[in-house]
């Protein structure tokens, strides 16, 4: 009342005559008159908010509303194909680089992915962009042993430039870059001048699970930074899913997802369907 009536004194002056005010949906209606001006003042109210319901299934998941509403108009795995985008997972004879925040789940995807090009009979050559983080690098050496692959340490740009210079021809990359957090300018420069030398394919790693607004938020800075495809880790264990739906709208397509630690599976290609079945699954409870 207090915003309308500073708004009737601005229009009319201090000698504007108070008529009536009444209530209505997201603020008040004042009637004044001035010289004999029987117009009422109308002061528009803000937006009504949606109180549209939001379907159990994706209100369970946390998704949030604005994207719920946009999910809601039809059968769920319609409206995901629609709103959200799928696509393959581009492995292919571009590098392969694989980003995200610290504890992502990068090194495993990567082991994952590579055990899949080695029993294709395609297998990659494997670096290692986080030598500086203790154990990252010995990790992925322990899946190369096994797997009997090359693996390249590359802590730079440079090194990074170097080590693609020397693989075979045809050879797929996989790059397992460090852990990053795209609004730390050090840390996003670095990452963008590792994808400008690579001149590869960048998937987002993002565990599920997240605040769905950090979750878009984060999704929309690896973005900016050249990150195009988004592959979800955890999908086994997160309880609730509206993260990856949140991450996926800011425009990076669903690739694959994790869904467990077994180096030799633990991925499964996402589609619209199959991610509705997620969504429509009830939540696990807690056990006590």
């Amino acid at each position: 009342m207090s915003d309308a009536m500073a708004q009737l004194r601005a229009e009319l002056g201090e000698d504007a005559v108070l008529l009536s005010t009444r209530r209505i949906a997201g603020g008040v209606e004042v009637t004044a008159a001035q010289d004999q001006d029987d117009e009422p003042l109308m002061i528009a109210p803000d937006a009504a908010p949606n109180h549209r319901a939001i379907p159990p299934d994706l209100a369970r998941h946390n998704v949030p509303p604005a994207l719920a509403h946009r999910l809601a108009e039809g059968r769920l795995a319609v409206a995901l194909e629609k709103v959200l985008g799928f696509a393959r997972l581009p492995l292919g004879p571009a590098p392969l680089l694989l980003a995200g925040p610290p504890g992502a789940g990068k090194t495993l995807t990567t082991a994952k992915l590579a055990t899949r090009l080695v029993l294709a009979g395609t297998p990659p050559l494997l670096v290692s962009a986080d030598g500086r983080k203790a154990g990252a690098a010995e990790q992925l050496a322990a899946f190369a042993r096994v797997l009997d692959l090359p693996l390249a340490i590359a802590n730079g740009p440079a090194a990074l430039g170097k080590a693609l210079a020397r693989r075979a021809a045809g050879q797929p990359v996989l790059v397992d870059l460090p852990g990053c957090d795209p609004f730390d300018p050090a840390s996003a420069r670095f990452l963008a001048a590792m994808l400008e030398v690579a001149k590869g394919a960048c998937v987002l790693v993002l565990p599920a699970g997240l605040d769905p607004d950090e979750a878009a938020e984060t999704a929309g800075a690896f973005r900016l930074l050249g990150c195009r495809h988004l592959l979800p880790t955890r999908l086994d264990s997160a309880r609730r899913l509206g993260s990856v739906l949140a991450a996926a709208a800011v425009g990076l397509p669903l690739t694959e997802a994790g869904t467990g630690p077994d180096a030799s599976g633990g991925l499964e290609p996402l589609t619209p369907e199959g991610l509705a079945q997620r969504l429509a699954t009830p939540v696990r409870q807690e056990r006590t």
